[in-house]
This record gives C-alpha cells, sequence and structure tokens, in this order.
C-alpha cells in the first residue's frame, strides 16, 4: 500500500487520521485524548458534554426552569461546562501529542454562545473546531477570535461555496481543513439536500473531486487537507485516494469505529451490539426533529417511529371533495373530515388500540396509543431547546420561542433519547446512531471473539492500512 503520509492538522504534522466528534457524551475527553495521543487528531463532542462532582460521577443535567426558556438557560450551562470538561480531560490524556478538536452542531441551541463560551475557558487546550449540521457561518469568525482552525462538514461542493462566499473567505489563514461526510454512508445527521435521493448513494470519489476542484477555484490553498468522512474502514481500500493530484491532501476520519475501543465511554450493551449488527441494519431516516437525515441502527425505537408515520392519513377542516366523512378527534369541537377509505383506516387502528390521533404541521394524523401520547405530549412539555429549531416540540430559539408550527408528533425529543442511550445502556428503546459500514464489525476477522481494542491499537491498526 502507499505510504500513510502525515499532514499538517491545525498547526502541527499528525497522522491523517482524525476521531469523529459523536454528540452528547458518546466522543468525549477520554477518547479524542487517547487519539490524539496516538498520534491522530482526536475530537470531543461539544454537546452536551458531561461534567463531573468531586467523585468523578457524572453530574445528571437535571432541568428544574418552569419554562422552556428557563430550560434553555440552564442547558447552556451544562453544555458549557461540560466542554471545557472534557477539553481538560484531553488534553491531559493527550501528552502533547497530537491535535485535540472540539465539535460542534450549528442546529444546536445557543450554538455560538456555548462555543465561544468553551473556547475561552479551555484557552489553549483545543485546537480546532469541527461544525456541521446546518450552515455554519460564523464558525470561521470565531475560529479567528480564538487562534483556532475551523473545519466546516459539507457533503458537496455547492455547500462549501456558499459557505466561502458568505463568510470564510474573510477568514481563510485558518481555514484547517474541509470535511466532506458522505450523506449516504455517515452516521448521526446527512447532509442529503432535497435534489438527492436517499435511495441511491453516489460514489464520493467525484463528488470530493468537485469539492476540490471548487476550492481551488475559489483560491484555497492546495495546502488546505479535504477530511473524507463517512464509509472508511481499512485505508487501504482508499489506496488510490492517497497522493492523488485530483484530490490533493487527503486525511480521514473515523466515527463509528472508536465506539468499539475500550477507551470509548458507551455502554458494554451498546458495544456488544454493534458486533452483532448485519449490513442494512443501519437505517436512513428522517425522523430527527432537525429536519435533517440521519443514520442510526434499526431498533424498536426507530421501529415505531416507522410504524407511527404509516398510522397517518390526511384531514380536512371543512367537508370538501372527498373528504366527507366526519371524524371527532377530541371530547369537544368542531370534526375534522376525512376520505371514506381513510375513515375505514382510521377505525382499524382505532380497534387495534391505536386510539389517540395526534395532529401533525401537514394536516394530517397520526395514531397512537392513549400511553404513547401521554408521552409524546409529556417530552413536548418537557423541551429544554436543545436545538435552535425542533420539529417535534415546536421551541426555537427566536423571541416568540416557538417556529410558529404545530408541533411534530412523528418526531422525538433527541435530548432526551440521546442523553438516555449516553448513560443507561438501553440500545432498544432509544436512538442508536451509527455509520452505514457498522456491520464491518461483525465480519471482521480482527474484532473476533469479541475483541475490542484501546484507541491506541485502533490508530496503530488503521494507520498500517488493513
Amino acid at each position: 500500500m502507499k505510504p500513510l503520509n502525515p499532514l499538517v492538522i491545525s498547526g502541527r504534522e499528525v497522522l491523517p487520521l482524525i476521531e469523529g466528534g459523536k454528540g452528547i457524551s458518546v466522543s468525549n475527553g477520554e477518547s479524542s485524548g487517547s487519539w490524539a495521543s496516538a498520534g491522530g487528531v482526536g475530537t470531543f463532542s461539544g454537546v452536551n458534554a458531561d461534567s463531573y462532582d468531586a467523585a468523578g460521577n457524572v453530574i445528571p443535567q437535571i432541568y428544574t426552569g418552569k419554562d422552556r426558556r428557563a430550560r434553555h438557560e440552564e442547558l447552556i450551562k451544562y453544555a458549557i461546562q461540560g466542554g471545557i470538561t472534557q477539553a481538560r480531560k484531553a488534553h491531559e490524556l493527550s501528552n502533547g501529542q497530537g491535535r485535540i478538536h472540539v465539535n460542534v452542531l450549528w442546529e444546536m441551541g445557543a450554538a455560538e454562545q456555548i462555543l465561544e463560551n468553551i473556547l475561552e475557558g479551555a484557552k489553549g487546550l483545543i485546537h480546532g473546531v469541527t461544525c456541521g449540521a446546518g450552515m455554519p457561518y460564523k464558525v470561521a469568525e470565531i475560529a479567528v477570535r480564538h487562534n483556532i482552525y475551523y473545519y466546516p462538514i459539507v457533503s458537496s461542493a455547492r455547500a462549501f461555496r456558499a459557505l466561502w462566499l458568505r463568510a470564510y473567505n474573510k477568514h481563510s489563514e485558518k481555514l484547517g481543513g474541509v470535511v466532506y461526510e458522505d450523506p449516504w454512508l455517515a452516521g448521526g445527521h446527512n447532509g442529503l439536500s432535497n435534489s438527492e435521493d436517499p435511495k441511491k448513494p453516489e460514489d464520493p470519489y467525484p463528488r470530493v473531486v468537485a469539492l476540490r476542484a471548487m476550492m481551488r477555484e475559489l483560491g484555497v490553498k492546495d495546502s488546505v487537507p479535504i477530511v473524507m468522512a463517512g464509509g472508511v474502514w481499512w485505508i487501504s481500500e482508499w489506496e488510490h485516494w492517497l497522493g492523488n493530484p485530483e484530490l490533493g491532501p487527503i486525511a480521514f476520519q473515523f466515527g463509528t469505529r472508536p465506539l468499539l475501543t475500550k477507551e470509548s465511554p458507551i455502554s458494554h450493551a451498546w458495544k456488544t451490539r454493534l458486533l452483532t449488527l448485519k449490513a442494512g441494519d443501519v437505517y436512513l431516516n428522517k425522523f430527527s426533529p432537525t429536519g435533517f437525515y440521519s443514520s442510526a441502527v434499526r431498533n424498536p425505537f426507530l421501529q415505531d417511529l416507522h410504524e407511527r408515520s404509516e398510522r397517518q392519513i390526511a384531514y380536512s377542516v371543512d367537508q370538501v371533495g372527498e373528504h366527507t366523512e366526519p371524524f371527532q378527534i377530541g371530547a369537544v369541537g368542531k370534526p375534522v373530515y376525512l376520505t371514506p377509505g381513510d375513515r375505514a383506516h382510521a377505525k382499524g387502528w382505532i380497534d387495534a388500540g391505536f386510539s389517540k390521533p395526534l395532529r401533525t404541521p401537514d394536516s394530517t394524523l397520526v395514531f397512537v396509543t392513549p400511553e404513547s401520547a401521554q408521552q409524546i405530549l409529556a417530552d413536548q412539555v418537557a423541551c429544554m431547546g436543545c436545538l435552535s429549531a425542533c420539529h417535534f416540540s415546536n421551541w426555537s430559539q427566536n423571541e416568540a420561542g416557538t417556529t410558529g408550527h404545530k408541533p411534530d408528533p412523528r418526531s422525538f425529543c433527541i435530548q432526551k433519547t440521546l442523553q438516555n442511550i449516553s448513560h443507561d445502556g438501553d440500545v432498544e428503546q432509544q436512538l442508536m446512531f451509527a455509520g452505514h459500514n457498522a456491520y464491518r464489525f461483525a465480519t471482521d476477522p480482527w474484532y473476533a471473539n469479541g475483541f475490542v481494542p484501546t484507541v491506541k491499537q485502533l490508530v496503530e491498526r488503521i494507520a498500517t492500512g488493513f
């Protein structure tokens, strides 16, 4: 195999191997510090990271505010303190090796405020920031202000062009790299555009060639690497990318593989589940309250969301066209109108126990059990504003505090489920993000007999290419 040459990333020559930053405690100071210590770039999550008490126990993120705005302020405080805590831990464990990056989602609630305060509170400990899930125009300005490098996450040349023309051209000196995250292969939230078919994956090579061509056209120096993220397992499978003049310098990001290491903070149950996955077990779906597609493991949690949307019919507030059948939603108030066929579907679902119809923002009804309806409402009421705008609860961090649309019962509270899976080991009734190559844990002989490597062993193994 061609040699895997070091690259200058965030001001230091390191292995071109980057730990992807998973949200809410899934990539933390221990995992990222260990990755940096092995000579690569470790990335901890700045999304509601954990803090610890004097005994080293995780401090539960409990919200006591009486309204969303008050709980949102509590969330910001938790996020800032947690991010600073994990930065310090990563710095300590890195032993002065590699680089430490922080990852934030631009669509998370108060992203700018949280990032600014983490960087201020962990001054000198963080060398770069990666940012995606939206169009992070201001991340460049923030990075320059704190004298670190920034790494936007994009899924197309067009997205990078928009970012460059609007903001990045003014702060080009701190553009450390551009992360191309494959929207069909990466885990977590994906950048599929409306013009792309989620069921028709595209070869990443021509898309990354187009990205480099766009970067050159815009005047970005060839020394700025592109980071390939999503679907990377062994470097030998990407050998034709190394030293390729069409692509320029390339680094590789690993999001899913670091989950299965001794330093990974995820539960034993989660690690065990990863070793049993089969091809197709990771599901590209659009249930996220962000409105983005995301990739997660098929389990009862996702199955319930899928079936919930299947039990869905359109309604009209007036008797018009084929909507002739009156249907009473609550005990009081005017009925809505359904088509005769949908009225029959509704009766069948009600008879099967899905007796609570809930309105969606799209003038449809979804049918759930009374218990599920009660839980959905409780989760919506308990919203703490973890996103800049949430489809599920209709929270928005604007002055009105709302998106202006009805809450969407076809979605879920992402803060709740990601906190739960991060801390209690339930892998069936919670959202489990993973990349689409996660099934390879079960087929790769390196993981035979349930072998779980240290981060150092994993980085060294990846660096060999095989």
